[in-house]
């Protein structure tokens, strides 16, 4: 638990430093944006832009949504476990998203020019909705792997995950929609959510697990 709360407390910490600089230049790019920005801009084959349009796609609309509540059905116990699992994942997402407009409406950072876009977007740029969105659906889907998997397996599917999430982050930035420390931000702001929650749920099961103590003697 101590981990986790350290964990925590620096991602955090550095999404607070991160959105501070944001905020300091009134949302003016950086240098490392601007390089990130023009170097995505001028390499853009067809094939390429239409392979990030299709993975950022993944990052928005129903389909992280429903890998939250899928990911709640896999690691419930249970008929019963598993609705109050998925009803848990879904509304974790659900008030992480909530939180994330107001920092996003309080910031108000703008996009990149509109020309250089080759995908839609809409709404101000920092934090990365794509990217804050598909890191908390990739930490659900590994707590679910955690889980019911072996731990060999479920290592394989939460490197599987973060590296979907990671994919989808990068695409915004490929696609002209993002400045990078827009997705840098996006990312460190559901790591302090997913570090969080997992140290509320481990200090939770210490809870029940001093409350009803395992019988060593016997069955």
């Amino acid at each position: 638990m101590i981990r986790l709360s350290l964990a925590a407390g620096l991602c955090a910490a550095l999404f607070g430093l991160l959105t501070a600089l944001v905020v300091a230049r009134h949302g003016a790019p950086y240098g490392l944006d601007e390089d990130w920005h023009r170097w995505s801009v001028q390499h853009r084959p067809c094939v390429a832009v239409a392979l990030a349009r299709g993975i950022t796609a993944t990052g928005s609309g129903p389909v992280p949504y429903a890998c939250a509540i899928a990911a709640g059905l896999i690691a419930g116990r249970g008929r019963n476990g598993r609705l109050l699992a998925a009803a848990g994942a879904l509304g974790f997402l659900l008030l992480a998203q909530g939180v994330r407009y107001l920092f996003m409406y309080e910031v108000a950072r703008p996009r990149p020019p509109v020309a250089d876009w080759a995908a839609l977007a809409t709404g101000f740029a920092y934090p990365s909705g794509h990217a804050a969105t598909s890191a908390l659906v990739a930490g659900l889907l590994a707590w679910a792997a955690w889980r019911t998997a072996p731990p060999t397996a479920a290592r394989l599917y939460g490197a599987l995950a973060a590296c979907w999430a990671v994919a989808v982050g990068l695409t915004r930035i490929y696609l002209g929609v993002h400045w990078p420390t827009d997705v840098l931000g996006g990312w460190l702001y559901a790591l302090t959510w997913l570090t969080a929650a997992g140290f509320v749920a481990a200090a939770a099961e210490s809870r029940v697990r001093m409350r009803h103590p395992v019988d060593r003697l016997g069955p």
